[in-house]
């Protein structure tokens, strides 16, 4: 009959809900007591490093980048924590382009010092490529993300800042060949890492350990390419879930995940507006800046040609101190960006995680009652068959029962435990997003007052010589 042969919903191959136990062993060690209960002190670098604004676009930003992102440990973890004191540094050092013309590639220095025993060594050092931290990212997800992990996401593709470096001639000291990208991109590079570190859960596998610790060449993730068959492909998928995502909306039994959902909406919407205004006031600074440069240059060449000498003294003393002014323009802006702009930007990707963890458990709801359907539907037969007394069909109506009794009793199963997990998750991940942001305001408010003082520095310095002028 047409109705036993019923297929499944579109756009859900790649859940498998019959394999209920097998994939309960596979996480089993992500769902053990001492790993989810005790967090390793990820730390990111000392909080007290060098002032911030000193760094300029071209040179590392290893520095600006120290900034911790935290995990606010509940009674227990602080207990173990001081008593294990563990840590676990993650730097990306120098980079090197390997190759010639569009087969060019940029090669990352990752360094990891940490005391914790699941790794072998204190110090290790390894090359990695781009492809190699999107392919780390994608074995992640297919892990983590269908049990409902919040995986923070990688850094995202460019085109056209990979186009400059593939055509340039290095990757350092030439603007116009990309090394203001290539310093951007190690501190997104950066960024990820720690923060895929700080998660109790993602630090103990072992991919991401083989990753930090294994100076070998990974599989190249052919998957990553944007313009291979795999990448159309997914591609593709994605245009389908974000149908789905669109079409389809769950009956929500749980209040919870209605309020988190808009919570998270609308949250999304005023990050990416502040996101935008930062990234607008980073251009206003730099167009400060280069007036700034244009006001230094006329008061230098107007000082020149003035024949009183105290005023050509002052207008001489006026090009220096807006010259000053032009680089501390400079620096403010440098500081608006890497502390303030790229966090934003962070998160607007974690959401978007976190988005997709949420959809994982929608999935999971639908696989569910496709089963519940198809269940009441082979019961029908059943009995239609029992009508009938067509005991010929009616052993195999019996074992299809029971099969999808099972495949029901299952997809109920995982979609508590998606739900669970998810609680969890976002009970951390707000912590998290609290600490974060509060250690933002405060590195950022910090340089900001610097700045500010180190101006009137500048102008009461050159007051003395205004007043002067005779």
């Amino acid at each position: 009959m047409a109705e036993d042969k019923l297929d499944p919903p579109p756009f859900f191959e790649n859940v498998n809900i019959n394999n209920g136990d097998k994939e309960e062993d596979l996480f089993v060690s992500a769902r053990q007591g001492p790993v989810e209960n005790s967090t390793h002190h990820v730390t990111n670098g000392d909080s007290n490093d060098a002032d911030i604004s000193h760094l300029k676009m071209s040179e590392s930003k290893a520095e600006l980048e120290t900034i911790p992102i935290s995990h606010e440990p509940d009674s227990l973890e602080a207990a173990e924590l001081e008593g294990r004191d563990e840590f676990l540094e993650i730097s990306i050092g120098d980079t090197q382009k390997v190759g010639e013309g569009m087969g060019a590639y940029v090669a990352y220095r990752v360094t990891t010092r940490t005391n914790m025993p699941i790794f072998k060594r204190t110090n290790f050092t390894v090359t990695r490529r781009f492809s190699d931290f999107l392919g780390l990212h994608d074995k992640l997800t297919e892990k983590y993300l269908k049990v409902g992990r919040i995986i923070p996401p990688a850094p995202e593709k460019s085109v056209i800042g990979m186009t400059k470096i593939k055509m340039g001639s290095s990757t350092e000291g030439n603007q116009n060949n990309g090394s203001d990208f290539v310093e951007r991109r190690k501190a997104s590079l950066e960024r990820y890492l720690r923060r895929t570190a700080q998660h109790p859960v993602l630090i103990m596998d072992p991919d991401f350990r083989e990753f930090l610790e294994y100076d070998i060449e990974l599989p190249k993730a052919t998957s990553t390419s944007a313009l291979s068959s795999a990448g159309v492909m997914r591609l593709f998928n994605k245009v389908g879930e974000t149908v789905n995502k669109i079409t389809y909306k769950m009956d929500e039994s749980d209040p919870w995940f209605e309020e988190k959902l808009a919570h998270i909406e609308a949250l999304e919407t005023q990050l990416r507006k502040l996101h935008t205004n930062v990234e607008a006031m980073v251009t206003y600074r730099k167009e400060l800046a280069a007036l700034t440069n244009g006001v230094s240059r006329s008061a230098a060449l107007l000082s020149a040609c003035e024949d009183h000498n105290s005023l050509s003294r002052a207008l001489a003393q006026l090009a220096d101190t807006e010259e000053k002014v032009e680089s501390l323009h400079l620096e403010q802006a440098n500081t608006d960006f890497y502390i303030l702009c790229e966090l934003l930007k962070d998160y607007l990707g974690l959401l978007g995680a976190v988005r997709d963890a949420f959809h994982e458990r929608t999935k999971l709801f639908q696989h569910w009652q496709h089963s519940e359907q198809m269940l009441a539907k082979k019961r029908e037969a059943k009995a239609k068959f029992e009508l009938q007394n067509r005991t010929d069909k009616l052993d195999q109506a019996n074992v299809e029962v029971i099969e999808w009794e099972s495949k029901v009793e299952r997809g109920q199963e995982s979609f508590e435990k998606i739900s669970q997990m998810i609680k969890k998750e976002m009970e951390r991940f707000e912590k998290c997003r609290i600490q974060d942001f509060k250690v933002m305001f405060i590195k950022y408010l910090e340089n900001h007052l610097e700045h500010q003082a180190q101006l009137v520095k500048y102008w009461e310095a050159f007051l003395p010589e205004a007043k002067a002028i005779a």
